[in-house]
């Protein structure tokens, strides 16, 4: 009677075959596909569960080498690695201006953009601190935000208290954990809580 063969798990998997070129074509369109249709960052779990694969480890090999790709193009394009095992795909920040009023997606202009950034590094923040900082237009902007899903409020006895949204995180590519999303903030945002510039 011929034995059964066994093996471990790792044994197994070394016995697997390697990924075809065209496997692997697929599946870098698919990422690809993905993070355009999503128009936000999408963890490695997201991205696998796509391709059909459960390791990370894999997936996030098959999303840097696409990354790499898109850099040697030199488009107007690029994929980052983000805080969190996620990826996005965006348009380069040196684009932006140039076809800001095609975007279906509205794009902040400068003054709702910095009241948002005094929001997201002091938060929570009461909204009349804001508007003693960002000055009365600062209410405008709240609302414009409060619209745009960026930030919510808490009500106080007194004042309403503002934050971000999950929403804020991906539209931004920032992390999720406000401690290092504040690290972030701090690399891209200059000085803006001691600023005070009004616009």
């Amino acid at each position: 009677m011929k034995a059964a063969t066994t093996g471990t798990p790792e044994e197994k998997r070394a016995h697997k075959p390697p990924e075809t070129e065209e496997e692997k074509s697929r599946n870098l369109a698919l990422i690809e596909a993905a993070l355009y249709v999503a128009g936000r960052p999408l963890d490695l779990k997201t991205l696998g569960s796509i391709i059909g694969i459960r390791s990370k480890r894999k997936t996030r090999r098959l999303a840097r080498e696409l990354m790499r790709e898109y850099r040697k193009r030199n488009t107007a394009l690029e994929i980052l690695e983000l805080e969190d095992e996620r990826f996005v795909l965006q348009l380069k920040p040196v684009y932006s201006p140039k076809v800001r009023r095609l975007a279906v997606r509205p794009l902040l202009t400068p003054g709702p953009l910095k009241t948002l950034a005094y929001i997201a590094y002091r938060q929570p923040v009461l909204q009349k601190q804001v508007a003693e900082v960002r000055g009365s237009q600062a209410y405008s902007h709240i609302k414009h935000l409060r619209e745009m899903g960026l930030i919510e409020y808490d009500k106080s006895s007194e004042t309403k208290i503002l934050k971000t949204t999950s929403y804020f995180a991906d539209y931004f590519g920032l992390s999720h954990n406000l401690t290092k999303m504040k690290r972030q903030l701090r690399r891209i945002f200059k000085d803006v809580s001691g600023s005070g510039k009004k616009e």
